[in-house]
């Protein structure tokens, strides 16, 4: 994969894996800081006791959490045009939690380009679909579409 893309490079890798992240686990402590910050405390999320004889055998990460790290593992994988400045955020298409992530699991992000769209005045949309793994499971965890908008001119309003 070349350093620089440009716009027509970007096109080139529709449809094609475009990077892995390294593993990230995600322990207990995180898990209950994400219940702190959503104030959801539900029991599959936080109590270790009485989820070890629930569904799932221990605590699981809420889902949300899972989509929140998308982030954060996608940094890991640089796949910007030249002379993007800066990323927004510009929402999901498509998002289904498949796999509960139980506490100490190690999850990754595998990321697929679905489409590059110029939309002018410095600004490019890709959708990207996230594919992320619980390590030593064959399911996905959960697979979303994110819309990534691209932006070479921060110096004019969208």
């Amino acid at each position: 994969m070349p350093l620089a893309l440009t716009i027509e490079d970007l096109s080139s890798y529709v449809g094609q894996e475009i990077g892995r992240s390294g593993w990230l686990r995600i322990d207990q402590a995180r898990i209950d800081a994400f219940a702190d910050c959503t104030e959801d405390h539900q029991w599959i999320h936080v109590d270790r006791e009485k989820a070890a004889s629930g569904p799932f055998g221990t605590t699981v990460a809420h889902g949300f959490l899972i989509l929140a790290l998308i982030p954060r593992l996608s940094r890991e994988v640089p796949f910007d045009p030249e002379g993007v400045v800066m990323n927004i955020n510009y929402g999901l298409n498509r998002v289904r939690f498949i796999r509960p992530v139980p506490a100490d699991a190690e999850i990754r992000d595998i990321l697929v380009l679905k489409e590059v769209v110029a939309k002018g005045r410095g600004r490019i949309l890709m959708t990207i679909q996230h594919t992320l793994h619980i390590r030593g499971q064959d399911d996905p965890a959960c697979v979303a579409e994110t819309l990534r908008m691209c932006m070479t001119d921060v110096s004019r309003r969208p």
